[in-house]
C-alpha cells in the first residue's frame, strides 16, 4: 500500500490507518504512534477532512444488534440514476450507494431499524418511484469481512505494535450485550455526525455528566452495539476503481469461499446474502486492468464459485455520509 497522490503521503496513510484501528484516539496519541507531533496530526486530520473526503463517524452494527442489512439492485431508466441515488442517499437508514451498469442501476445497501421501517422502503416507497423498472434484493445472513474490520488493516500500514498501543481495553474483547436504549438516540445523533465529538459536546447533548457519557459510550463500543468507522476517498490511495460482485456458490461451498474472499487484499466487504446471489463483496482495486486479473486470477480460480457478475461502479453517491452534488 503506499499513497499515489501529489497532496498526501506516508503520514497521511498512517493517520488513516490510525484512524480505523482506534476513530476517537487523541492526536497526541496518535502522534506518538507515529512518530509526529500532535500538532502535525491534527493539521493532516484537518487537509483530509478538506481535501480527501475524511469523515469519522459512529455506526449503528446492524448484524450485532440482530436489525436487517439489505443489498438493493435498482434497475432505472437511464436518466433518472443519479436522481434516485440523490434521493436514496439523503436517508439515514441508507449507506454505500453507487450507480453502475452504464448509469442504469442504482446499487445500495440499508439497514432499517424496524419492520415497519423495511417495509416502507422494499414494499411502499421502492415499488411505487415510477423510473424504477425493477428490484433485487439481498438479505445479509453472514458478514465475513467490513463493518468494524477496517480495509486498511489488510495491507498492514501500522505494525502490531502500534495497533497495540492505539487500541483501548474494550476492544480487546465483546463485552455485555449488544443494546441500544431509547435514551442513548441523543448520544449516537452527535456521534453519527462527528465519531470523535469531544465529551463535553456529548455532555450538553445528552444532560447526563461526562463521567456517565464516558461510561455508556464505552459499553456500547464495548458491546459491539456501535463502532466508529472511518470513509475517505480511495482515489486519494490510486484505487479508483470498485465494483460490487455478485456471486453463486454451491451451498457446501458458501462458507469457505466467504472466508477465502475476506482475505483477499482486493475486497473491502463481503456476506453471506439471501437473494438471486448468495454472496455479495465489493472489490477495489486501481484501474480496470486490476479488477480483470483478480476476477480471473484469486477469484476465478476459487473452487466452488458457480456463477460471478461484477458490476464496476460509475459514480459513489454515498457511503458512510452524503454530501450533497454541486448542482
Amino acid at each position: 500500500m503506499r499513497m499515489e497522490s501529489d497532496s498526501f503521503d506516508e503520514l497521511d496513510l498512517g493517520l488513516l490507518d490510525a484512524l480505523e484501528v482506534n476513530g476517537r484516539a487523541s492526536f497526541s496519541r496518535i502522534g506518538a504512534v507515529l512518530g509526529v507531533s500532535d500538532q502535525t496530526v491534527a493539521r493532516r486530520y484537518r487537509r483530509l477532512c478538506a481535501e480527501g473526503g475524511l469523515r469519522v463517524v459512529a455506526v449503528r452494527d446492524a448484524q450485532r444488534l440482530g436489525q436487517d442489512h439489505w443489498t438493493l439492485r435498482l434497475r432505472c431508466v437511464p436518466d433518472s440514476s443519479a436522481a434516485i441515488a440523490d434521493a436514496l442517499a439523503k436517508r439515514p437508514d441508507t449507506n454505500w450507494i453507487g450507480v453502475a451498469s452504464g448509469g442504469t442501476e442504482v446499487i445500495l445497501g440499508t439497514r432499517p431499524r424496524s419492520p415497519g421501517a423495511r417495509d416502507d422502503l422494499l414494499l411502499g416507497k421502492l415499488p411505487r418511484t415510477p423510473r424504477v423498472l425493477e428490484i433485487h434484493a439481498h438479505q445479509m445472513l453472514h458478514r465475513f469481512y467490513g463493518g468494524p474490520s477496517g480495509w486498511l488493516r489488510k495491507f498492514g500500514v501500522l505494525s502490531d505494535e502500534q495497533v497495540a498501543a492505539l487500541r483501548t481495553e474494550p476492544d480487546l474483547a465483546r463485552q455485555g450485550p449488544a443494546r441500544i436504549d431509547p435514551e442513548d438516540e441523543p448520544l449516537l445523533a452527535v456521534l453519527e455526525r462527528d465519531g470523535r465529538a469531544t465529551y463535553p459536546e456529548l455532555q450538553r447533548a445528552t444532560g447526563r455528566s461526562e463521567s456517565a457519557v464516558k461510561r455508556r459510550l464505552a459499553a456500547l463500543l464495548a458491546s459491539g452495539a456501535v463502532y466508529i468507522d472511518v470513509e475517505y476517498d480511495p482515489d486519494i490511495l490510486g484505487y479508483r476503481t470498485d465494483a460490487a460482485l455478485w456471486i453463486t456458490t454451491s451451498p457446501a461451498a458458501l462458507h469457505r469461499v466467504g472466508e477465502a474472499l475476506a482475505a483477499h487484499d482486493e475486497i473491502a466487504h463481503v456476506a453471506a446474502t439471501a437473494g438471486p446471489s448468495n454472496i455479495i463483496a465489493t472489490a477495489v482495486v486501481r484501474s480496470t486492468a486490476d479488477l480483470y486479473a483478480y476476477l480471473s486470477g484469486p477469484l476465478g480460480h476459487l473452487e466452488g464459485v458457480q456463477h460471478l457478475e461484477a458490476s464496476p461502479l460509475l459514480r459513489r453517491v454515498k457511503r458512510l455520509t452524503y454530501q450533497r452534488p454541486v448542482r
